[in-house]
């Protein structure tokens, strides 16, 4: 399937941005950084609001931009997500949305309906904004985006003015939208958490640069990156229910660790999924720990035959970050975060037959 390659150079006083990616066609792809770091200006030279006189922009094998190409941002095929829905306080929910499309003279009433449904809001459309929580304002900014049938969808920090109460609410909306639009989504955070649960890609930004970018399991388990991970290091695996162990609650959650037959499971809450259900798992680091042997008389019911892969300090000097594979090559990685006491204690160095103990694992939904 045919990419996005994006080139641009933006100069100002005091900041320049200076990318040249190229990214999936499909899925979401994150840009994350701290604030500053040139996130929400590559978005809108991506829309066009940007005017990056040397930059390239190709979209799914269509040229938008180039030397010789400049596509304005309205005949752009994009959906545009603010923070701010930023709707017009005169028209219902459903003006709104046509208003939208008009503006893009695309009245695409299958884009319309469809849009609707993925963002539940069929019971909203003939209220004013002011009838509309801060939840409910921003998933009919999305379906708004939606409307039109864009081909690439994106999104600038659309849960940021949102409580947590809030952001709960529309990230189940915001989970389906791959799966069901079938378009490229660029999706600009700097919280972890949204990140770790909606990307399948990853662009780290820093004072305009791209830093790395790479599938989202890979990115999270580097040690070399300046992530600004903290409590929330840890690493993300795809999964698929195996086994529910109803009396106690349990289910199994089998891996593909690699190899002919290199996968394992992890046993977590049940959460009532069918078997075979694929299952999007969160591990953190601080929830990982490392033995020489596998230990008895422990409450902790996940231990996996691992490798030392790499060992970093972390940000605070009194720990580190130990990276391990598990299962065969090449295999998956955990990051357990230790004291350096331990580390040094345990004498982990890279290539070491160890055990990973994994305490909780957290299901992504």
């Amino acid at each position: 399937m045919a990419g996005i390659e994006a080139r641009f150079r933006v100069d100002w006083p005091g900041f320049s941005l200076g990318v040249d990616l190229t990214l999936p066609g499909q899925g979401v792809t994150a840009l994350f950084g701290q604030s500053g770091s040139g996130k929400t200006t590559l978005l809108r030279c991506i829309a066009g609001l940007e005017r990056a006189p040397q930059g390239r922009l190709v979209v799914q094998g269509e040229v938008w931009q180039d030397q010789a190409h400049w596509l304005p941002t309205h005949r752009r095929p994009i959906g545009y997500v603010f923070q701010e829905a930023s709707l017009f306080p005169h028209l219902t929910v459903m003006g709104n949305l046509r208003y939208g499309m008009k503006r893009n003279g695309q009245p695409q009433q299958q884009g319309l309906a469809q849009a609707i449904d993925l963002l539940g809001i069929e019971h909203l459309l003939q209220r004013k904004p002011d009838r509309l929580s801060g939840g409910e304002r921003q998933r009919v900014g999305i379906a708004r985006a939606l409307a039109v049938g864009p081909q690439l969808l994106l999104m600038d920090e659309p849960l940021a003015a949102l409580d947590h109460k809030r952001r709960a609410e529309i990230l189940p909306y915001l989970d389906r939208l791959p799966a069901e639009l079938d378009i490229p989504i660029f999706y600009v955070s700097h919280a972890i958490d949204e990140v770790a649960r909606l990307a399948d890609h990853l662009v780290l930004m820093d004072a305009g640069r791209v830093l790395a970018h790479g599938p989202l399991p890979d990115m999270l388990a580097r040690l070399d990156l300046p992530l600004p991970l903290g409590e929330n290091a840890g690493v993300v695996l795809q999964g698929v229910v195996g086994e529910r162990d109803e009396p106690w609650q349990l289910a199994r959650l089998d891996v593909d660790g690699g190899g002919d037959r290199g996968g394992f499971g992890l046993w977590a809450r049940d959460h009532g999924l069918p078997l075979g259900r694929s299952v999007r798992l969160r591990v953190l680091a601080r929830d990982v720990s490392v033995t020489r042997a596998p230990q008895t008389g422990t409450s902790i019911g996940n231990q996996l035959r691992a490798t030392v892969e790499a060992i970093a300090d972390d940000e605070h000097p009194a720990l580190a970050l130990v990276r391990v594979r598990v299962g065969q090559a090449p295999g998956t990685p955990l990051v357990a975060r230790l004291t350096r006491r331990s580390a040094h204690a345990l004498e982990l160095a890279p290539g070491m037959a160890v055990w990973a103990q994994v305490k909780t694992v957290a299901l992504m939904e």
